[in-house]
């Protein structure tokens, strides 16, 4: 079995992001980006971020076979520009 394509992958993560602003729901998706070009970061660097926490919470999902954690999702929003796996050691 191939390894997935990461460009696919990504290509996907950024399509859920985009969808999560469109909708606005959460609200916090569309908040955590407007805040973060506020703060200077270039767009690309701020759908890279948006894209770990989305990937960090699908993957803790499934890995600890768990649904969703719209606490969990929106305090790692909250978090950036630290990443979920920042504090871990």
């Amino acid at each position: 079995m191939s390894s997935p394509d990461p460009e696919i992958i990504r290509t996907h993560l950024f399509e859920i992001i985009n969808i999560q602003m469109r909708s606005g729901e959460p609200p916090e998706t569309k908040q955590t980006y407007d805040r973060l070009i506020s703060d200077g970061h270039p767009q690309e660097e701020v759908m890279k971020m948006l894209a770990c926490v989305v990937m960090s919470e699908i993957f803790g999902a499934l890995k600890n076979k768990q649904p969703y954690d719209h606490q969990r999702y929106t305090a790692a929003l909250r978090a950036l520009p630290e990443l979920p796996w920042d504090d871990e050691e």
